[in-house]
């Protein structure tokens, strides 16, 4: 089943354009990596799925309807995302972090939480129970009460996807999430990350170590300059010497023409 179809997906700023014409297509329980050098347009990509950004042209659409709107709409819907840089609440327990993400799916309505009626205090009670369930899944169950900004690096990394995962995401966007780990934090990663790919939940992630990119994902897409260059199997992608060319910077007038331009030469007779 298709999760995530991205159509065309194009966002300028000005006469500066980030992103040109993408489309990615993501299947339930598959996992895509998304890389490219530094200014691809990765990040705005994500940010144009997520409502961050509103794209300039194209379209996005998830489990068949029309993704668009306010973020909060858009997790509500069922796509879910972590940051580049962490934005957890820094002075709020782990736990505290979790069940803030649960607010997405609680519908006690504002009389029922002043009055702390039936309704609020069952709600309470399961968003207590999930948010310990997922600390747990993702290995914080032993400081769920530590404070977000005393716990190390790569806990906090993990809190956030953890925070994500309280939505009840149908798909979960992770924008670089080994950045700043060592090995063995980035091996707990991969782990994670299949054990989220598990449950049936679909993943796309920025990254730019390779190495987890291409022993944990199912298909990688190659933007480079706003633009895709390439998408296919991890054994495809890493042999492809167009990408090895983007990361090594070899000039472009050497790189091989993009499937656009060959089109567009055609087109124009050149």
């Amino acid at each position: 089943m298709t999760v995530l179809e991205a159509s065309n997906v194009t966002k300028r700023f000005g006469g500066l354009v980030a992103v040109n014409d993408v489309s990615l297509t993501v299947n339930e329980g598959e996992v895509v990596g998304l890389i490219g050098p530094n200014g691809a347009g990765k990040t705005t990509f994500f940010n144009c799925l997520t409502g961050m950004e509103t794209p300039t042209a194209g379209s996005v659409t998830f489990r068949g309807a029309p993704l668009r709107g306010r973020p909060d709409l858009i997790l509500k819907a069922g796509v879910a995302r972590t940051f580049q840089n962490i934005r957890l609440f820094p002075n709020m327990t782990a736990i505290e972090n979790v069940i803030v993400g649960r607010h997405a799916r609680t519908k006690a309505g504002v009389l029922s939480a002043v009055g702390r009626g039936p309704r609020y205090r069952r709600e309470e009670r399961e968003n207590d129970t999930r948010a310990k369930e997922l600390l747990a899944f993702v290995g914080l169950g032993h400081v769920r009460n530590e404070l977000a900004k005393s716990l190390p690096y790569g806990d906090q990394r993990r809190l956030e996807i953890a925070r994500a995962l309280a939505t009840d995401p149908g798909l979960l966007l992770l924008d670089e999430p080994t950045a700043g780990m060592n090995a063995n934090e980035t091996a707990a990663a991969i782990d994670l990350v299949r054990k989220i790919q598990g449950l049936g939940i679909a993943v796309v992630l920025i990254e730019h170590d390779m190495r987890f990119v291409f022993n944990l994902c199912d298909r990688v897409a190659v933007l480079v300059q706003g633009e895709k260059l390439l998408e296919g199997s991890p054994e495809q992608v890493q042999s492809d010497e167009r990408v090895i060319a983007a990361y090594l910077g070899k000039p472009a007038e050497e790189q091989a023409p993009s499937a656009k331009t060959s089109r567009s030469k055609k087109e124009t007779g050149e």
